[in-house]
């Protein structure tokens, strides 16, 4: 079985190699270079892919001139090989340089071998890109973004929507002819989406799916539920496997919020400020009348070391304010104001009781 890690491995190597493509066929103008510019800063992977790609084409064009992969020669060599036919090209490759004695010959073999299946890989993704999108980007068919603990990342996708990331989060982004299909594996995200009449963007995250119907929209997971609020426009909103006994989809419109948790459906919407929910696109953590215990897990997001509430009352204890998610000094400070409450910080954990 494939592990997740060599998927996602498997998807940037595949956006490396349309870069790569398109990059020479001609120049990128200025807005593609920034945004192969701002895929390369994603992740030291995508960087490494990108360069692996390149020596690849660098080895198949060096083994072009040498005679012994000459067009006429390979297709002497086939017409030889008749009780060959049926086997596979990699060891065909691979046994016939293995008695050779310099290691110039097993380099060029396992790269035209290579090069064959990148080649191949690339010319059908290239093929099968929609003809009104002719700009490099449009051909992208896989796009994937994660970040840290305390990191956050904002990303202008190729269809011109936008993507915010939130602090330990995960998402793919696959384009097809007929659709734009979004997987987020964890955290929270924002999407400020293009609106394209004949190609549907659509967000599948646990238990919930979103289909946009041109809007911003906030998307979070959670251990039990998956939360979406709208701040501008509408969305559909509805589960991740159908259920006959209730209705697929329910709409949901500016200031709303829907939680969407594993067989409760259907759920009613219910009114929010979304300017608050999406607090954290400011760098902000805003809280009205919230207990304590919920703050900390909150702030727990973002913080390197974690905050602990060791007190069972304290836990209950409401408290209101914005917080800045980078400056848990300012929230500590806080704390150590509030009437019968101790800090401890220590070099891996903040104790309060």
């Amino acid at each position: 079985m494939i592990s997740n890690d060599e998927k996602v491995r498997a998807a940037i190597a595949e956006q490396a190699g349309e870069w790569f493509v398109a990059n020479s066929e001609a120049p990128l103008d200025a807005r593609d270079s920034a945004a192969l510019a701002a895929w390369l800063k994603t992740s030291p992977v995508h960087v490494e892919e990108f360069l692996g790609v390149s020596a690849i084409a660098r080895d198949l064009k060096d083994a072009r001139t040498d005679p012994e992969f000459a067009l006429e020669t390979i297709l002497a060599r086939a017409r030889a090989e008749d009780d060959t036919a049926l086997r596979p090209l990699w060891p065909r490759l691979v046994d016939a340089v293995r008695g050779r004695t310099s290691g110039r010959w097993f380099t060029a073999a396992v790269t035209m071998a290579a090069c064959a299946v990148l080649s191949l890989g690339l010319l059908w993704t290239w093929n099968l890109r929609p003809i009104q999108h002719p700009p490099a980007p449009d051909g992208i068919t896989a796009l994937h973004f994660e970040t840290r603990r305390g990191e956050q990342l904002t990303h202008r996708l190729p269809d011109n929507s936008v993507l915010h990331l939130n602090t330990d989060s995960a998402v793919t982004i696959r384009y097809g002819k007929n659709e734009r299909l979004v997987m987020l594996t964890s955290g929270q995200a924002d999407f400020e989406v293009a609106h394209e009449p004949n190609r549907a963007f659509r967000v599948i995250a646990g238990s919930a799916e979103v289909v946009d119907l041109g809007t911003k929209f906030d998307v979070r997971l959670e251990p039990d539920s998956t939360v979406v609020t709208v701040v501008e426009g509408l969305v559909a909103v509805g589960t991740n496997s159908s259920q006959s006994h209730a209705p697929r989809f329910v709409q949901l419109g500016a200031n709303q919020q829907i939680r969407v948790a594993e067989g409760e459906w259907p759920v009613t919407p219910v009114a929010v400020d979304a300017q608050q929910a999406t607090a954290w696109l400011r760098r902000e953590i805003v809280f009205d009348h919230e207990p304590l215990e919920r703050v900390a897990a909150e702030f727990n997001r973002y913080a390197p070391k974690p905050i602990e509430v060791a007190t069972p009352a304290l836990r209950k204890l409401e408290i209101s304010g914005v917080f800045t998610t980078d400056d848990p000094e300012a929230f500590i400070a806080f704390l150590r104001s509030l009437k019968g409450v101790r800090v401890e910080v220590t070099p891996t954990r903040i104790r309060v009781w």
